[in-house]
């Protein structure tokens, strides 16, 4: 892993993304707010960077939007006339990117509020954790606009949040759902009031960071993956990925520490 360097950081800065570090927590922000933090090339490929070169110190991420929306989808003003091959790579180009969001070293924890629509809620789905305040409202236009999600890999990772059919409803229609509707079936795991999502995720993300790395390695890498394995392939996936996490110095120590009742015990939820 590659330290995030200043030539980068900056690079990043004059495309929309900047990093923060809160003790081991990697804090980035889309810092688009005149464009109400819409994607564009620039974009993407500075959050690409960033999460492909974290800090060796973070722990776990956050990501959110300056302004009054975390992202308003595709910046249409720098849509462009692509052919068909030319527009599978610019989209295989999103892929990776997101992909470093979902697929990177750390956990990451998503705090939204005002708009999460198209592409916004493409990026939003690729973290492992959503916090909403009471203003956040999502919507995938692009059927009504004669397009189809194929940047973020929403295709692929909303369904797996609300189901198909749901997705489908979004963009046939163009529904939208409000901050309470979202949570209910599940666009966010947690609901907060106005301008309490980034507190919340930054307290979930320090909260993560606790965590031995593998295990949550394990739970962002391993799970989903065994989630869509047959029974009997998932079973034998959890004996190894279990064995290895187990296996790690940190985790043992955790362990001894439980069963010689120096670990705090499990207590009823608030």
């Amino acid at each position: 892993m590659t330290n995030l360097n200043q030539p980068i950081l900056d690079r990043a800065l004059a495309n929309g993304i900047a990093l923060e570090m809160q003790g081991d927590v990697a804090v980035v922000r889309l810092c688009r707010p005149a464009k109400r933090n819409a994607l564009n090339d620039g974009l993407i490929e500075a959050l690409r960077d960033v999460f492909q070169n974290l800090p060796a110190e973070a722990r776990a991420a956050v990501i959110h939007g300056e302004g009054d929306h975390f992202c308003a989808g595709l910046d249409l003003s720098e849509l462009k006339e692509r052919d068909a091959s030319e527009g599978i790579f610019h989209s295989r180009g999103w892929h990776v990117a997101l992909n470093a969001v979902e697929q990177g070293r750390v956990p990451v924890v998503a705090a939204l509020h005002g708009a999460v629509v198209g592409g916004g809620l493409e990026l939003a789905s690729a973290a492992h954790i959503r916090v909403a305040d009471e203003s956040t409202f999502y919507a995938l236009p692009e059927g009504t606009r004669g397009i189809f999600v194929g940047g973020g890999g929403g295709s692929v990772r909303v369904p797996k949040l609300i189901g198909a059919a749901r997705m489908t409803d979004m963009m046939l229609t163009g529904r939208v759902y409000n901050a309470v509707d979202g949570e209910r079936v599940g666009l966010a795991q947690y609901l907060v009031p106005n301008g309490g999502a980034l507190a919340k995720a930054i307290e979930l993300a320090s909260r993560i960071a606790t965590n031995a790395p593998m295990t949550n390695f394990a739970l962002t890498h391993a799970l989903p993956r065994i989630a869509e394995q047959p029974a009997d392939h998932g079973l034998f996936t959890e004996a190894l990925v279990a064995s290895i996490a187990q296996a790690a110095p940190e985790a043992k120590a955790r362990v001894r520490a439980f069963l010689e009742g120096k670990a705090a015990k499990v207590q009823k939820a608030d």
